[in-house]
């Protein structure tokens, strides 16, 4: 009959079969990730083991990258763009996809500095134009970015004054006082102290991007691996993804 699923618990035979799940997850769901994992650990006695990425971009270290080059994983967890590129190249299992939560991106400002208005589209143009310096990720949010500065019209000049960031939180760049002004997923931003949130980009310049869990094709724990996307999608769990600054969907 296979292995029954209860309470997150694989057990054959009445004993508890326990797994070492790799994954390799993007930063934007990693709050809530670290928080739900214990739980997770606890309930089905699996051991996961965590190793972080972009979900785009041209650094070494990006999800796709990791996969092209070889890289052995359980699980993936990014946004779901670049997840559903890598089914179509046949690195996930297409039919174990899984949306986690909905993320959106913020503007933030080191500690005590004057937070600017971002109400509106202009408010966030003047913001811009105004800026000493202004940082954003190398991933999602980042491509963005860089298409809303040339669809604002104001391509040329954010390029002599943007960092592209890769391999830390946008938000630790600012904490250093290396940029004015930082552009990234909320949930990436919320657990970076040095930093105050100054709030979401306004809806008509909104990007939400979906995040998502996929098993890997050469999974070799994908039985574990989908205990554990359940785990992360049940409906009991939505608080954490809520707190990390996301929504769940």
């Amino acid at each position: 009959m296979g292995c029954a699923f209860l309470l997150a618990l694989c057990v054959t035979g009445g004993v508890a079969r326990a797994a070492e799940i790799k994954v390799l997850a993007s930063g934007a769901f990693r709050a809530a990730y670290l928080a739900l994992l214990p739980g997770f650990e606890k309930a089905t006695g699996h051991k996961v083991i965590t190793t972080s990425g972009g979900s785009m971009g041209s650094a070494p270290t990006t999800i796709p990258n990791r996969m092209r080059r070889g890289e052995v994983y359980d699980l993936v967890i990014m946004a779901s763009e670049g997840l559903d590129e890598l089914a179509r190249e046949g690195y996930i299992v297409v039919d174990s996809r899984t949306g986690l939560a909905r993320s959106t991106i913020g503007v933030a400002v080191r500690t005590g500095a004057p937070k600017p208005g971002i109400a509106t589209p202009d408010d966030v143009k003047r913001m811009l134009l105004n800026a000493k310096s202004v940082a954003f990720s190398s991933s999602a949010s980042g491509v963005y970015l860089a298409r809303l500065f040339e669809r604002m019209g104001i391509g040329a000049e954010m390029k002599a004054k943007s960092k592209q960031v890769s391999g830390e939180p946008v938000a630790a760049v600012v904490a250093r006082g290396e940029a004015e002004i930082g552009f990234q997923q909320i949930s990436e931003i919320l657990p970076v102290k040095g930093v105050d949130l100054v709030g979401p980009l306004p809806d008509e310049i909104q990007e939400v991007t979906i995040f998502a869990a996929g098993i890997t094709a050469n999974a070799s724990q994908s039985a574990a691996a989908h205990e554990l996307i359940r785990y992360l999608a049940a409906p009991a769990n939505a608080g954490a993804i809520r707190r990390s600054g996301m929504s769940s969907l």
